[in-house]
């Protein structure tokens, strides 16, 4: 069948999702008949180079042949068991090294299918252990502006983006949102480092005037992903987790955008040399290929639910396919491959490489920022760069640069008015080099008439 077969049936049963369907009828669906390394391709034989990963999950490449053959030998022996009084060998195991990679005193994981589900778990987890320890009172969460943690309702509760959660505000819980130290905002000449604490005086004072109501403080260390791509520096989470114990209100570190290498370190908090009381992991966990999340804990998070069943302290939160065997076979093959070679090495290789591709861009009338984490890179557009004016939303910009990217074979999905590579780590030289290509004739293309 044609691609054109494809999307006529899929626009006829599949709803999908973050997608105003009316769209498809002029912007044709993509068809993937199959995928290998960074490369998609349609069921006419054209290729597109995964520049975002599928949506930031797949971090080796499609159909990598570990990760293959480890789902291939797991589905021989168990799919799937509940969790609920039985284990198996991947989820023990995994727990086990995830417990060794992460920051110092994560040593419980309570596993989900998604990242939103991860948050939930954290969120719930967060608000019962004060309650458990007979502080009910401690009952809202703090958050940053332009935050984003998913959107099942208490997830997007927390979220700062008007643009996820507005339409479903009666429906929230009501956070306390401060203002993000975002570094896009600074004054010229200003410091990354300087900003992000001067912004941190926010947090400071909300967490001195309702940390006795407080549960948690939740944040995205160092990426705002799906803000666009906003940065901020690892001082802002050293004075955070610092702030957070001496309030003694719990830090959630968002990790399913930036963990497993995205930033140039296994997991972005180990920028800043802190742990945080409860980490959410997903996207890159089983290299792309499977749905799973975990939720790491800490050790007194853990025992505040520990008791007789009689106490009424269980933490009687579940998902179906918690814990599945074959997702925590793909996680374990993940991890071992992070084992065979020093990618953290590689990709700042990779990362400088996709900097110097797109560095002409910071000369750019409409190119307000070029920043970069690690292998996150990301291109602010703006009508008036001086005057940091965007871009009006209903006009699209992005949407044009990812129009003219799919005609030249190369996967974008733009935020707003934010182009941003997320790709594979094992994305080659010469395919930063045809990715940044695309990119730099997509921006002069959109940018053209002002």
């Amino acid at each position: 069948m044609s691609n054109t077969d494809w999307s006529r049936r899929s626009r006829a049963r599949v709803w999908h999702p973050c997608t105003q369907m009316k769209d498809h009828e002029r912007l044709p669906l993509v068809p993937v008949a199959r995928a290998e390394g960074v490369w998609l391709e349609d069921f006419e034989g054209k290729r597109y180079l995964d520049a975002i990963s599928s949506w930031w999950t797949n971090l080796f490449g499609h159909r990598h042949p570990h990760i293959v053959a480890r789902l291939k030998a797991q589905l021989e022996e168990l799919d799937h068991v509940l969790l609920a009084g039985f284990t198996h060998a991947p989820v023990v195991t995994l727990s086990e090294k995830l417990c060794a990679l992460a920051p110092k005193g994560l040593t419980r994981c309570f596993y989900a299918d998604n990242g939103s589900s991860a948050v939930e778990v954290a969120l719930k987890m967060s608000f019962h252990y004060w309650r458990n320890v007979g502080k009910p009172e401690k009952r809202r969460f703090i958050a940053l502006a332009n935050s984003y943690h998913g959107e099942t309702l208490g997830a997007l509760a927390v979220g700062g983006a008007g643009l996820y959660r507005d339409t479903y505000e009666p429906l929230l819980m009501q956070p306390i949102h401060v203002p993000s130290p975002d570094c896009h905002d600074r004054a010229p000449g200003e410091a990354w480092e300087d900003y992000s604490l001067r912004q941190f005086q926010h947090m400071e004072r909300a967490l001195e005037q309702h940390a006795h109501e407080v549960c948690a403080v939740i944040v995205e260390p160092l990426v705002q992903a799906a803000a666009g791509m906003r940065m901020y520096h690892p001082a802002y989470l050293k004075r955070l987790r610092e702030a957070c114990t001496r309030h003694g209100v719990h830090l959630i570190a968002d990790e399913i955008a930036v963990g497993f290498g995205r930033t140039g370190r296994m997991f972005a908090c180990e920028w800043s040399g802190i742990s945080p009381d409860l980490m959410c992991l997903s996207k890159g966990l089983t290299g792309g290929t499977l749905p799973l999340a975990v939720t790491l804990a800490t050790e007194a998070i853990y025992e505040a639910f520990y008791d007789e069943y009689q106490a009424g302290k269980a933490f009687l939160h579940s998902h179906s396919y918690t814990g599945n065997p074959l997702a925590c076979a793909a996680a374990l093959a993940t991890l071992e491959i992070f084992g065979q070679r020093d990618w953290m090495a590689q990709n700042r290789q990779l990362g400088h490489l996709m900097w110097m591709g797109v560095s002409e861009l910071s000369r750019h009338p409409h190119v307000a920022e070029i920043r970069q984490q690690g292998m996150i890179l990301a291109i602010e557009l703006a009508r008036n760069v001086a005057r940091r004016t965007p871009y009006p939303a209903a006009e699209r910009r992005g949407l044009r640069v990812y129009q003219h990217a799919l005609q030249k074979g190369v996967l974008l999905r733009p935020l707003g008015n934010v182009v941003y590579f997320m790709p594979p780590y094992v994305i080659s030289p010469e395919e930063i080099g045809l990715l940044a290509r695309v990119v730099i004739e997509g921006v002069q293309h959109t940018t053209r008439d002002g």
